[in-house]
């Protein structure tokens, strides 16, 4: 017996509509029926991929073949068109940030609930090699006790594009990669969040944030620092993991890195003195290579179901969703709360995230 197939139609044909196209290719069950745009040279691509263009989201919603769309459109109308494709019983997965607020995303959910329709959040990066292998790294306690943990995305080419400039459309580093990052920090801990301290960086003169800092420390002891920057001319690491048995690095995706940790064979060497500008330390002399393993980083196996895979296993009932409506709205509390941090200047406690 033939498995049924699932028409999905993707609302903006941008770069990351362009992406989608290809992800779901190659899912035996998923088809792109369809592309709709309000820019015209982006439907005449669609056409030059041999992909059927739909005159307006009023056509694409009435299309009774059309089992759910993918919205990949600027961040401000996510909402509007999540609740109209929901309410003609469309499925819908949605680019990130889902929503600018997220009292927004509780009105898509509570939406999706009153149509029995998924609704689901492309957090891709859940994905990425390099966070699998920190959060495999933490789990199995790899440098021991995991106390503090960096993340960063850093570049030297300014805000890309037009609307990611703009706040009106949702723009801004912290909701286009920090929504990303704080993302997959979420999963690295089931802890409370205990303070935020955070600063956006305006030094590009945008009305919009070009980057940002915050550090944010849980109640079971780990503390974070998670960085965005766009005018990074040299890089520091995308991760640097500190245990009370080692350190990790990954410098980047290329996913060059290593760990350094204590030697569980070997009794610690007293460290010897260093020359260290006009003076000598003992403090910030390396550890004795006798009493430390310096290790690989090594890739882990990706999780079993792709994005896509999971979205036809939840169309036909065999699986849990894999990115969660309720995770999503908490990293959009905690993106919320680090604005409030970032504009008071202040440390804030005494939150329920």
């Amino acid at each position: 017996m033939d498995k049924k197939r699932y028409n999905l139609v993707i609302v903006g044909y941008g770069g990351m509509g362009n992406h989608h196209n290809k992800l779901i290719q190659p899912i035996e069950q998923l088809q792109v029926a369809g592309v709709y745009d309000i820019m015209p040279h982006r439907m005449e691509l669609a056409r030059s991929q041999e992909l059927n263009g739909y005159g307006s989201l009023d056509e694409v919603l009435a299309d009774e073949a059309v089992d759910g769309i993918v919205i990949a459109t600027p961040n401000d109308v996510h909402k509007e068109i999540a609740i109209r494709a929901l309410e003609a019983g469309k499925h819908v997965i949605c680019e990130k940030p889902v929503t600018i607020t997220s009292g927004d995303l509780l009105e898509i959910v509570a939406a999706a609930d009153k149509a029995q329709r998924i609704f689901t959040v492309h957090q891709n990066r859940r994905w990425d090699s390099d966070f699998l292998i920190i959060k495999d790294l933490v789990e199995k306690k790899k440098v021991g006790e995991v106390f503090h943990v960096e993340s960063r995305v850093q570049g030297g080419n300014g805000i890309p594009g037009d609307w990611r400039q703009l706040k009106a459309y949702g723009g801004g580093m912290l909701l286009d990669w920090g929504v990303h990052l704080l993302d997959q920090l979420l999963l690295l801990t089931d802890s409370k969040i205990e303070s935020i301290k955070a600063d956006l960086s305006t030094v590009l003169g945008t009305e919009v944030d070009d980057g940002f800092t915050t550090i944010i420390k849980f109640k079971d002891g780990l503390s974070a620092l998670i960085e965005v920057g766009t005018t990074n001319y040299i890089k520091l690491p995308r991760w640097y993991v500190k245990g009370t048995e080692g350190t990790a690095v990954i410098r980047d995706w290329d996913l060059s890195g290593e760990i350094v940790r204590t030697n569980p064979d070997v009794a610690k060497v007293e460290p010897q003195p260093i020359q260290a500008g006009q003076g000598l330390t003992k403090t910030m002399a390396p550890p004795s290579s006798k009493s430390t393993l310096k290790l690989p980083i090594e890739k882990v196996d990706p999780p079993a179901q792709s994005f896509y895979d999971n979205f036809v296993a939840l169309l036909e009932g065999r699986s849990a969703q894999i990115v969660k409506n309720d995770q999503v709205h908490r990293v959009l509390r905690l993106i919320e709360t680090i604005f409030d941090a970032a504009n008071t200047q202040t440390v804030i406690k005494d939150i329920d995230l």
